[in-house]
């Protein structure tokens, strides 16, 4: 049970705003903004998702640069409310396409409509985009999506030419259609993974996990029935053996995974025989497979990092990291952070001969080191050198007191687990009916740490 629901924007202006039971103060947007903007307590300025201020809860994600927040004065589970935001902050982009300001801002009608049927005096009723679109009515206003970016390339399932997927074609409504009134007839598929990963000071991995999703967004007309095929080596369980009883299977080459679970739409029937999901996807986006795998992987990234002191009261760090994968692959919004002693001043950057799209930066009011990268293309190798002046003489490692390096990345088209759809068939209504299928692959950081 929740009190108020609204979205900020990052400048802290007011663009949604529903208080359903008038419990909590008005100016509760003003008061959790100058709270979330001047927070201290953790060193790194970010508040946490769920803090107290005056007796009143305040719960709050961040989605596309807004932020989503909730406050209540009762005690509820705060896992149950950040559920909650996402999903709304999912529905909200279904029905507009875009999530960011100006969509919100064009469509504050559609937007306190769909409010109004998610949640009724602070209940929750439902967030399924498929049961809401038999009780709303206002069309999306669609808003130029020409300046966002694009995603990237995708891999095709699909007979016949190829076409190249546009930057922009998961950015449009649910409920909107092609200019002349004509359906979408696409799919799109996601395979994200996230990936934990800490190395020890000589570069051996300590710890490696890998949180993904099989990610859709259906245009489908009619709802048919999709088939989803995954790797014929696909094992759930350690061991090989399933906790599912399906069928495992061996071999060096075997995708294992530690456990999963499925979208409520997917029937299994088969996936013992051959790894096929059957399911009629409903509108709107949503995870069709949640995995997760703590086998080991190859990791895209190597980290090496030293440190030597160049006198009293100076060092030099020498930063190398370098793209474990092919060089057909292209990582981007690289960027890597390392915590430097308290003691340091001041920091120089030396770039090596020739390096394009690379930005450095000493945040002093947290002594730390930032170098990123714009692109990183696959087997190339990067080495940022930093020299440090202290206040004082260190008495102790400057090792020690140093680090450990984090690192954030995306890489289109490229996944560790090697978990891969092979094909995607869709049951078609006539023989004229091709629908466009698009596949993508993203793998993104987590927690990439390296110890000193």
């Amino acid at each position: 049970m929740i009190s108020q629901f609204f979205v900020l924007s990052q400048r802290g202006d007011n663009i949604v705003f529903r208080d359903y039971r008038g419990e909590v103060p008005k100016g509760s947007a003003e008061i959790f903004f100058r709270k979330v903007k001047f927070w201290k307590e953790d060193g790194e300025g970010d508040a946490p998702p769920v803090f107290n201020v005056d007796g009143v809860n305040y719960f709050h994600v961040k989605v596309a640069g807004l932020l989503f927040v909730a406050t209540t004065r009762v005690n509820v589970s705060p896992s149950l409310v950040l559920e909650l935001l996402q999903r709304i902050a999912r529905v909200i982009k279904d029905y507009l396409g875009i999530l960011n300001e100006d969509s919100l801002r064009k469509n504050f009608v559609l937007v306190y409509e769909l409010l109004d049927e998610v949640i009724d005096f602070g209940y929750v009723k439902t967030t399924s985009t498929e049961v809401l679109k038999s009780y709303i009515f206002n069309e999306p206003i669609v808003v130029d999506a020409a300046r966002l970016p694009s995603l990237g390339a995708a891999g095709l399932f699909m007979q016949g030419s190829k076409r190249r997927m546009p930057g922009t074609a998961v950015t449009k409504s649910v409920v909107a259609n092609e200019p002349g009134g004509r359906k979408r007839e696409e799919i799109f598929v996601d395979i994200i993974e996230k990936i934990s990963v800490t190395f020890s000071s000589s570069g051996y991995i300590l710890t490696s996990e890998i949180d993904g999703t099989i990610q859709m967004k259906s245009y489908l007309s009619g709802n048919p029935e999709i088939r989803l095929a995954l790797n014929d080596d696909l094992s759930i369980g350690r061991g090989g053996s399933s906790i599912y009883d399906y069928g495992n299977s061996s071999g060096s080459g075997s995708v294992i995974l530690d456990d999963c679970n499925f979208h409520e739409s997917v029937h299994l029937d088969n996936f013992d025989i051959d790894r096929t999901l059957a399911l009629v996807p409903p509108d709107g986006e949503f995870p069709v497979m949640n995995y997760r795998m703590t086998q080991e992987f190859r990791t895209p990234f190597r980290i090496n990092a030293l440190i030597e002191e160049a006198g009293p009261l100076k060092a030099e760090v020498i930063l190398k990291v370098r793209a474990e994968f092919a060089s057909s692959i292209t990582a981007n919004t690289i960027l890597v952070q390392m915590p430097l002693p308290t003691y340091t001043t001041r920091v120089t950057f030396e770039l090596e001969p020739g390096a394009v799209g690379n930005t450095t930066d000493f945040k002093e009011a947290n002594k730390r080191l930032e170098w990123g990268l714009k692109k990183f293309v696959g087997g190339s190798e990067h080495t940022l050198r930093a020299k440090l002046t202290f206040s004082q003489e260190s008495h102790g490692n400057i090792v020690k007191e140093s680090g450990p390096i984090s690192m954030t990345f995306t890489i289109p088209m490229y996944n560790c687990s090697r978990l891969q759809v092979k094909y995607l068939q869709i049951a078609k209504k006539s023989k004229t009916d091709n629908p466009y299928r698009w596949v993508r692959y993203v793998t993104q950081a987590n927690s990439y740490v390296a110890r000193l």
